[in-house]
């Protein structure tokens, strides 16, 4: 065994327990930080593939922004996860099912195509090989529509998102107005209030 097997083989073991850590753990601030390692692990296991772009990005925007943001939220929320996974029990016949049956047709499908014709190996890249430079000429040349088109369909999706927090005044909430904003004076801006200086006695009583 290679020094490169050894690692992916490592970093596989490892992505494997922490994601079964992440829906088995009762705390929710461990399975946030379980989850981080799983993405971490992914990452490792993409810069042996040589996808090193997908590797800096899964750690940057996922681990560096997303995650650490649903953290802060699970911890400023104080989300009693225990309370809502009661009766998840009643559902663990199915989901054992269900599993099975997607583990059988997975088995099926490997073993149909695990032949070395199916997965030749494929040949060193040079050293001047660049990831993201494949991957900048696929999405801006033959998977261009489809590029746009998602993040056209992201946009949306974040306006009707906005849209719908935004929607109607609920009652108990502050609401701001830009247009008073921008339109107060300084004289509006702080108000001195004068006020009677109160005493004490000797006995230290107003």
């Amino acid at each position: 065994m290679t020094t490169v097997q050894f690692i992916f083989y490592a970093c596989s073991v490892m992505l494997i327990g922490s994601a079964l850590t992440v829906i088995t753990a009762k705390n929710s601030v461990k399975a946030v930080m379980f989850l981080i390692l799983s993405f971490f692990f992914a990452a490792c296991i993409w810069m042996i593939l040589e996808a090193e772009f997908l590797a800096i990005l899964l750690v940057l925007v996922y681990i560096g922004a997303v995650m650490v943001l649903f953290l802060f939220v699970v911890m400023m929320l104080d989300v009693d996860f225990a309370e809502l996974r009661q009766g998840f029990t009643r559902y663990l016949p199915i989901a054992v099912l269900m599993s099975g049956i997607l583990l059988y047709i997975l088995f099926q499908v490997f073993d149909s195509a695990l032949t070395p014709e199916a997965f030749p190996i494929p040949e060193a890249r040079p050293a001047d090989y660049s990831s993201v430079k494949e991957l900048g000429m696929l999405l801006y040349t033959k998977y261009f529509y489809a590029f746009e088109l998602a993040a056209l369909i992201l946009m949306v999706a974040m306006i009707s998102a906005i849209s719908l927090a935004f929607r109607g005044k609920r009652e108990g909430t502050k609401t701001q107005s830009v247009r008073k904003q921008v339109q107060v004076k300084k004289e509006q801006r702080l108000k001195i209030i004068s006020m009677p200086a109160e005493g004490t006695n000797k006995e230290g009583e107003e």
